[in-house]
């Protein structure tokens, strides 16, 4: 599963979610397609969506079974949603931001952790991980990207040699 967004509030009175995505486009979420919304760390509930309409690049407005007062809606705002890999298949490997929580493997350093966030500066994105108990930074461009695997969830890399060094001398 891959984290696509977030619960942020209701709409109306009969259940309506905004959900906020990171996913690169709008047309991706369709009736009967499953949400998993993570109702404790590691505890997901499926959602099968009954309705969803694109408020803007970066929302829907979603209905959901068994979800159809403000109250039921209620429970759900601030929860994190996840959604299987095959729907976001396409777009996962434009958007590095699809990518957190995936593991980097690297061919000189190995095993580096895994994606705690990504961000954009300028056109690269670079993501942040936790090696060696030092936050380190990571860029995310072609010519450190050797393949990227959705189902395992791996992304490996070819770094640049003493990258991760440096923050080792930081300490």
């Amino acid at each position: 599963m891959i984290r696509i967004g977030k619960i942020v509030a209701t709409h109306g009175l009969s259940g309506t979610l905004i959900m906020t995505h990171i996913a690169t486009n709008n047309e991706w979420l369709k009736k009967g397609n499953v949400l998993m919304v993570e109702m404790q760390k590691g505890s997901f509930i499926p959602y099968f969506v009954t309705q969803c309409k694109a408020i803007n690049s970066g929302e829907y407005h979603v209905n959901v079974e068994d979800v159809s007062t403000q109250q039921e809606a209620k429970r759900l705002v601030t929860r994190h949603v996840y959604v299987a890999e095959e729907l976001l298949e396409g777009m996962a490997r434009q958007s590095p931001l699809l990518w957190i929580g995936f593991t980097v493997l690297d061919k000189h350093y190995g095993d580096i952790g895994k994606i705690e966030d990504v961000m954009q500066t300028g056109k690269q994105w670079i993501a942040t991980l936790n090696y060696n108990n030092s936050e380190v930074l990571i860029p995310l461009v072609d010519a450190t990207i050797e393949s990227l695997d959705l189902k395992a969830r791996v992304l490996k890399t070819t770094l640049p040699e003493g990258l991760l060094e440096v923050y080792q001398t930081q300490k």
